[in-house]
């Protein structure tokens, strides 16, 4: 029986934020994906799309032919439900519904099968707008129709085991749908908190002192089984990993024993959320693919 994992590997453009339009353009960030070995690509649509939400015939073209050269998978777009984007309201159910149609439509176009939106918030654990459940129902038709999953993000410091996460599970059991499902941010497993240090980042969080790392939630790792069955897809968070391919943060053994023993074939996309210093994001990328693929088959093989 074969020890390789049953998932895949890709990668967030997100982890180029010190990089992109820097040193490095969407090309060249692709560029470096597929020399690391990975063979899948997310973007974030705001961030990375030249003139969205207006997209040229011209760039859509430039974009498919930058894919197929490279041998990559468009895996997920992200976007944003920003409920905040008045000073005066908040964001009617009638506007997300639009906001997120227009992100489906530009995701759909660009070969994505995720979309991942960003809903705007109401507490400190990140419970959603209340908007967001009819907005996602009123684009459930949509996204089957696209082949799209629409997957809101389990992020630090949302726990699994939270109001968050039941009404998400409690969507898809009313609907029944297959056009909804989980991600899993794995930062929601880090054992501390990583303090970034790349130059100019204390002046821009201000001189007071630095608040001290929240203690709920350490999420155990262990809770990820209880919603396996839901999960769609993985952004791999991590945050430094050193030259022993040591990651003090993210217990990337005990995820991917999770992982293996859940049968996953999806996608775990890394997101680098390191130090932001030109081109050590793609140093670290190639030391978490190293990480994973090191402890992947020991995984797999004592299953087999």
């Amino acid at each position: 029986m074969s020890t390789e994992p049953a998932f895949k590997l890709g990668v967030s453009l997100y982890s180029y934020t010190g990089d992109f339009g820097v040193v490095m353009d969407l090309e060249d960030c692709a560029e470096d994906i597929a020399d690391l070995g990975a063979t899948g690509i997310e973007i974030l649509g705001e961030g990375h799309i030249l003139g969205y939400p207006e997209l040229s015939t011209a760039w859509i073209d430039g974009w498919h032919a930058l894919v197929e050269r490279l041998g990559l998978t468009p895996t997920l777009y992200g976007s944003w439900l920003d409920t905040r984007r008045h000073l005066d309201r908040s964001m009617t159910v009638e506007e997300g519904t639009a906001q997120l149609t227009l992100d489906i439509e530009l995701a759909s176009r660009l070969g994505f099968s995720f979309v991942r939106p960003k809903i705007g918030v109401v507490t400190g654990d990140l419970v959603p707008d209340p908007i967001w459940s009819e907005v996602v129902e009123r684009n459930l038709d949509l996204a089957h129709d696209r082949n799209i999953v629409i997957c809101p993000e389990i992020h630090w410091p949302t726990s699994i085991r939270s109001q968050a996460v039941d009404d998400y599970l409690a969507l898809i059991e009313r609907t029944g749908t297959t056009s909804f499902g989980l991600l899993i941010d794995t930062g929601v497993f880090q054992l501390s908190h990583h303090r970034r240090t790349e130059p100019g980042l204390r002046s821009q969080l201000g001189t007071g002192d630095i608040p001290a790392f929240p203690t709920p939630p350490v999420v155990p790792v262990n809770d990820l089984r209880d919603v396996m069955d839901q999960v769609v897809y993985f952004q791999a968070k991590f945050h430094e990993i050193d030259d022993q391919l040591v990651d003090r943060y993210i217990p990337w053994a005990e995820i991917l024993d999770v992982v293996a023993e859940s049968g996953y074939t999806g996608w775990l996309s890394s997101e680098y959320e390191g130090d932001r210093i030109p081109y050590r994001a793609s140093d670290q990328l190639r030391r978490q693919h190293a990480l994973i693929r090191t402890l992947a088959p020991s995984r797999v093989g004592a299953l087999a």
